[in-house]
C-alpha cells in the first residue's frame, strides 16, 4: 500500500492550509487506491501550485481570495491563500504562480496589512529579481475616489519592475465587482494553464444568493431613527435600528452592515424633468421592466455619471458632479431606455455596526452622519445617509446584508486590554466592542478616546458611555471637543498628553484600534502613535516605525477607516 505524501511543517503554509492540503492529498490517494490508478506515476496530472495573495481593509479582498482559491482547486491547482501582512519581498520568489487581490482606501493607500510589502516593493531595485514569478492583479476600488484602484496599480507596476511576468492584464473593479472579478479570475487561471472554466463559478454565485446576502438583501424593518445631537449642533448623526428577526443573518462586533438606499424623490423628479418625461415610461432595470420613476428611485445611481452616460449625452469637460448635471448640460436628451442603460446600478453603503448581537439579539444598530452639502450653490445630499435620516422609517424597510470584517475584532482573549480611538461616527464599532465586553464579562481593561465639535451638542452616546464607565467596563474615557475652546483640541492631542500611560498599556499587550476618517484623522492618530513611542518609549523615529509595524503585523493595531 502506497504512503500518502504529507506537506512538511516547514512549507510556506499556515497550519490550516497545511491541514487542508494534506486532507486533499489523502483524498486523491484514496480515490486512486479504489480505482487502481497510480498517483504521481509518469503521465499523471500533477496539481499546479498557486498562491492567492490578498490585502484587505474591510474583508472584501479576503473573501474574494478564498473564492478564487476554491475555484482554482476545481481547475487543477493546489491553491493557498496568504495575507500580505505575513509575506515579505524575500519570500515572493517561492510563489511561482501568484494572484494578487487588493483593495485601496483613503487617498490611494494600500490596506494596513499590505503597507510593509508595498513599501518594500516600491523601494527595491530591479536587482531584487522576481523573474521566477508569474502573476496577475485584481484591484478593488471605487470610481468616486480620484485615485481609483491605486494600490492595485502600484502592486502591478512594482512586480513588473522587479522582473515578474504578467500572465493576464490587471482588472480594476468598481464597487460592483462581481462580474469583472469573475472574468479576471477565469482569464488568469487560463493563463496559468488551467482547464477551461466550468459552470462551477456561476453555481457558486447562485449558492451564495440562496440566503440573504449582497445579491439578495433582506428587507429589514426599520424600527428606530433617532438624532443623537442636541439642538444647536452643526451636525446630524442618527442612531438607526433594524430588525433582523427571521432573516438568518448573523454578525459579530466589528462587522459592517450593507444598506441599499433609495434615491431622494426630489432628485429623481428633477432628473425626470430634465429628460422631458413624466416618469411612467417603461424602462429595463435589474428587477425587470419598471416605470422610469420607480427604476430611478430604487435601482440606479444618480451620483457621479459613468463614462458611458457622458458619451451618450455628448458631454465632456468639465466633468459634471452628478447625473443631473450631465443631463442639464446635454445638447439633446436620450430616450428613457437608452438613458437608464448608461447608468450604473445603485450600490449599497457599508456602515460599521454599532451594536453587539449579544446585547441586542435580533437587532442591528448603526450610527450614521447625514451628509448634506452644496455644489455651485445647489444643495446636495448623501444618498444613503439622508435616506436613513429622512425616508427609511416612512418606507418601513431597507435592503440590508452583513459584511463580515474579520480584520477588525476585539481581542480573542477577553483579558487583553483595548485602546480605542473613535471620534464622531467613528465611535460606532467601539460601542459594539464595549457592549460585547459587558455582555461576556470580559476582564480586559478598555480605554476610549472620543472627540467631536462641542460637548453640549455632539457627545454621542454620552449617557451610555458614562454608565459603562461607572460600571467599570470602560476603564478610561478621554474626550476632545474641538470647538469648546479657542485652540482646537483633537483625539491625537489627548493621546500625546497621555503618552506615558498609552505606552505602558501597549507594552503590557493592549490592542490599539482606530475608526473614522482615513484622509485626515487616521493619519494624525497614526503620527501621534509613532510620537508616543518616541517620547514615552525613548525610541528613535526608525525604531518607533518598526514598533508600529510590528503591532500591525501581529494584528494588535487594527483600523476601520473610510
Amino acid at each position: 500500500m502506497s504512503t500518502v505524501p504529507l506537506i512538511p511543517e516547514n512549507a510556506p503554509f499556515t497550519a490550516e492550509q497545511r491541514a487542508w492540503l494534506n486532507g486533499f492529498l489523502a483524498g486523491v490517494f484514496s480515490r486512486a487506491a479504489v480505482s487502481g490508478s497510480p498517483v504521481g506515476a509518469a503521465g499523471s496530472q500533477a496539481l499546479t501550485p498557486l498562491t492567492v495573495l490578498y490585502a484587505t481593509q474591510t474583508g472584501t479582498a479576503e473573501s474574494l481570495a478564498k473564492q478564487a482559491a476554491k475555484e482554482a482547486g476545481k481547475r487543477g491547482f493546489a491553491a493557498s491563500v496568504l495575507d500580505m501582512a505575513g509575506v515579505s519581498i524575500e519570500q515572493l520568489p517561492a510563489h511561482a504562480n501568484l494572484l494578487v487581490i487588493t483593495s485601496t482606501y483613503g487617498d490611494g493607500e494600500p490596506p494596513d496589512s499590505a503597507k510593509a510589502l508595498h513599501s518594500a516593493l516600491a523601494s527595491a531595485s530591479p536587482a531584487a529579481q522576481l523573474a521566477s514569478v508569474r502573476y496577475s492583479v485584481c484591484a478593488l476600488g471605487d470610481t468616486n475616489y480620484t485615485l481609483f484602484c491605486q494600490a492595485g496599480k502600484d502592486f502591478d507596476a512594482h512586480l513588473e519592475k522587479l522582473g515578474a511576468s504578467r500572465v493576464a492584464p490587471r482588472t480594476d473593479c468598481d464597487v460592483d465587482y462581481e462580474g469583472p472579478f469573475t472574468a479576471w479570475l477565469d482569464s488568469a487561471l487560463s493563463a496559468f494553464g488551467s482547464a477551461p472554466a466550468t459552470p462551477s463559478m456561476s453555481e457558486g454565485a447562485s449558492e451564495t444568493a440562496a440566503g440573504f446576502s449582497k445579491k439578495n438583501p433582506f428587507p429589514a424593518p426599520v424600527r428606530i431613527v433617532r438624532n443623537l445631537n442636541a439642538p444647536g449642533s452643526a451636525k446630524e448623526v442618527n442612531h438607526v435600528e433594524f430588525d433582523l428577526a427571521g432573516s438568518g443573518l448573523a454578525y459579530e462586533a466589528g462587522d459592517a452592515l450593507g444598506v441599499y438606499p433609495h434615491n431622494c424623490h426630489d432628485h429623481v423628479s428633477a432628473v425626470i424633468r430634465a429628460l422631458g418625461c413624466d416618469g411612467e415610461e417603461a424602462v429595463p432595470s435589474p428587477a425587470g421592466e419598471l416605470p422610469l420613476r420607480t427604476a430611478l428611485t430604487q435601482h440606479f445611481d444618480l451620483g457621479k455619471p459613468s463614462p458611458a452616460l457622458l458619451t451618450l449625452l455628448g458631454v465632456s469637460e468639465p466633468v459634471p458632479h452628478h447625473v443631473l448635471d450631465a443631463l442639464l448640460a446635454a445638447p439633446a436628451k436620450p430616450a428613457p431606455a437608452l438613458f437608464v442603460g448608461a447608468l450604473k446600478k445603485i450600490q449599497p453603503r457599508l456602515y460599521s455596526i454599532s451594536s453587539s448581537p449579544k446585547a441586542h439579539p435580533g437587532r442591528v444598530h448603526l450610527t450614521v452622519g447625514a451628509v448634506r452639502y452644496e455644489v455651485n450653490g445647489i444643495p446636495r445630499k448623501g444618498v444613503c445617509s439622508t435616506f436613513l435620516a429622512e425616508r427609511a422609517l416612512a418606507h418601513g424597510t431597507a435592503g440590508v446584508f452583513v459584511h463580515a470584517n474579520p480584520a477588525f475584532r476585539p481581542p480573542a482573549d477577553p483579558s487583553v486590554a483595548m485602546i480605542m480611538v473613535g471620534p464622531g461616527t467613528g465611535i460606532a464599532p467601539f460601542r459594539a466592542f464595549l457592549e460585547e465586553r459587558a455582555a461576556t464579562r470580559a476582564t480586559g481593561k478598555n480605554w476610549l478616546f472620543f472627540g467631536d465639535q462641542k460637548a453640549a451638542t455632539d457627545f454621542l452616546y454620552r449617557e451610555e458611555l458614562e454608565a459603562l464607565r461607572a460600571s467599570g467596563v470602560l476603564t478610561r474615557l478621554d474626550v476632545a471637543f474641538s470647538r469648546d475652546q479657542q485652540e482646537k483640541v483633537y483625539v491625537q492631542n489627548r493621546m500625546l498628553e497621555k503618552a506615558a500611560e498609552l505606552y505602558a498599556w501597549l507594552e503590557a499587550g493592549a490592542h490599539f484600534y482606530v475608526c473614522g476618517d482615513a484622509g485626515r484623522m487616521a493619519r494624525d492618530v497614526d503620527a501621534a502613535l509613532h510620537q508616543v513611542f518616541v517620547t514615552a518609549g525613548g525610541k528613535s523615529p526608525e525604531a518607533a516605525a518598526a514598533y508600529v509595524q510590528s503591532l500591525k503585523t501581529s494584528r494588535r493595531y487594527q483600523r476601520d477607516v473610510y
